[in-house]
C-alpha cells in the first residue's frame, strides 16, 4: 500500500526561517587559530592579511612622525653622532653614514601638513638620496661630490626649519625642545659635511695632523659651533674660514636666543 500525502497548503508558502530550512551560508563555523591570526581590527576597521597588517603599521608610524617630527630626528641625530666615529676607527666605508644622514634629512624636511609640499619634498628627498650611490658606483666622483653639497644646503634648510617650529612654541614641551635641539645638531654635522665636500673639491683648505677626514670634518664642525677653539684643526682656505666664522657667531646668537625664548615661555603662565 502506498501513501500519498498531500499539503493543504501551496509549498511555496512553507515557513522556511527554521532551523531546519535556514541557508547553509548563514551558518558560522567557530574561527580557526588560523582565522584568528589573520585578522586584526585598527581604528574599527577590519583588517585581514599580512599586506594589510603591513600598511597599518605604516599608517601607524606615519601617526607617529606627524606628532613627535622632532624628537624622532632627535634621537637620529644622537645616532648619527655616535656611529660616525665608531664605524670610521672601525674602518667601515661612508654608505652606513650616508644612510643615516639620508635619513636625518627626510625626518627633517618632509612637511606634517597633508599637500603638495609633502609630496614634492618627499620626491626631492628620494631624488637626492639615491643621486649620491647611484653616482658613485657609476665612477663619477666630481657629480657624487656635487650632490652630497646639496645634502649639505638640505640640511641646513632643516635646522632652519627646526629653529621656526622651536621659536613659534606658545608653551614648552618636549617637542619644541627636541626641535631646538636638533636645529643645534643638524647645523654641526651639515656644516662639518660641508668642510668635508671643500675639502674634497679643494684640498688643502684645511691644515690637520694625520688628514682631514670625514670624521674629523664633523669634530671641527662642532667644536668651531660650541667655540671651543682646540687648534689642532685649521682653516687653512678663505672660505673655510668664512664658514667657520659664520657658524661660530651662529652657534652662540642661537644659544643666546633660544634661552631668552624657553625663559619667556616659562614666565609665561606666572
Amino acid at each position: 500500500m502506498v501513501v500519498v500525502f498531500v499539503p493543504l497548503f501551496p509549498v511555496s508558502r512553507l515557513d522556511t526561517t527554521g532551523p531546519l530550512h535556514r541557508p547553509t551560508s548563514k551558518i558560522h563555523s567557530s574561527p580557526t587559530p588560523d582565522m584568528i591570526g589573520m585578522v586584526g581590527r585598527h581604528e574599527g576597521t577590519v583588517v585581514s592579511g599580512p599586506v594589510f597588517g603591513g600598511i597599518s603599521v605604516v599608517r601607524d608610524f606615519g601617526s607617529l612622525y606627524f606628532r613627535r617630527r622632532y624628537t624622532m630626528l632627535f634621537y637620529s641625530l644622537i645616532l648619527t653622532l655616535v656611529a660616525s666615529p665608531v664605524f670610521g676607527a672601525l674602518g667601515f666605508r661612508g654608505a652606513v653614514i650616508d644612510f643615516l644622514l639620508a635619513v636625518n634629512l627626510a625626518i627633517g624636511i618632509v612637511p606634517v601638513n597633508p599637500g603638495p609640499k609633502r609630496k614634492h619634498f618627499a620626491a626631492l628627498i628620494v631624488v637626492f638620496c639615491l643621486a649620491r650611490p647611484i653616482t658613485a658606483w657609476l665612477g663619477h666622483p666630481v657629480l657624487s661630490k656635487v650632490t652630497l653639497g646639496f645634502w649639505t644646503l638640505l640640511g641646513l634648510f632643516a635646522a632652519g626649519v627646526a629653529v621656526k617650529f622651536a621659536m613659534r612654541g606658545v608653551r614648552i614641551d618636549s617637542e619644541h625642545l627636541c626641535a631646538a635641539l636638533s636645529a643645534y645638531l643638524l647645523a654641526g654635522i651639515y656644516f662639518g659635511l660641508l668642510y668635508w665636500v671643500i675639502e674634497q673639491v679643494h684640498p688643502a683648505s684645511f691644515t690637520a695632523a694625520g688628514g682631514f677626514t670625514r670624521t674629523g670634518a664633523l669634530y671641527f664642525s662642532f667644536v668651531t659651533l660650541a667655540t671651543l677653539g682646540f687648534g689642532d684643526i685649521v682653516p687653512s682656505a678663505e672660505i673655510t674660514r668664512g664658514l667657520a666664522i659664520v657658524e661660530g657667531v651662529g652657534g652662540q646668537l642661537f644659544l643666546a636666543v633660544l634661552v631668552a625664548r624657553l625663559v619667556s615661555l616659562y614666565q609665561k603662565p606666572a
